[in-house]
């Protein structure tokens, strides 16, 4: 693998939007979980190792366990997940292959059984930055440990 550009580099301006995206859902109160949950999801939909990778370290960080990581890509399959998270990865999904079937009413039905008007707009902020991140990452080539 080769790194295609460091992209901090040639356009810290962009990097810098990003990073306040990023602040914004910080500041919104979403879950931490949550929101690395969906981190997980949309960049495995998206392959973007680099991020698989990061989000991953950082939910074991945050005391997520191997066996739930392991179950995201499986998991209307298993019983690990709530109800809530079940409706915000459904919704990741969806949110991030939208140009295969939009957002069902029923995923929107399921989402809006645990969020507000304003929570829900905040799951879609979250998952269009992570989405934003993925394109990002794999349009430059970066992979794990490409900045070391």
């Amino acid at each position: 693998m080769e790194l295609r550009m460091n992209y901090h580099q040639a356009n810290y301006d962009a990097l810098k939007t990003m990073l306040g995206l990023e602040q914004f859902i910080k500041n919104t109160g979403l879950d931490p979980v949550l929101y690395h949950l969906i981190k997980l999801r949309a960049s495995q939909i998206n392959s973007c190792s680099y991020c698989i990778d990061m989000h991953a370290k950082e939910l074991l960080k945050m005391g997520e366990s191997l066996e739930r990581l392991m179950m995201i890509p499986v998991w209307r399959e298993v019983p690990v997940f709530s109800a809530k998270e079940r409706a915000v990865l459904e919704l990741t999904e969806y949110a991030t292959k939208l140009s295969e079937a939009g957002i069902p009413s029923d995923v929107y039905d399921r989402v809006r059984e645990h969020f507000d008007d304003k929570g829900y707009v905040d799951l879609l902020m979250a998952i269009n930055i992570i989405n934003a991140w993925n394109r990002i990452g794999v349009g430059t080539g970066m992979y794990p440990g490409c900045f070391e």
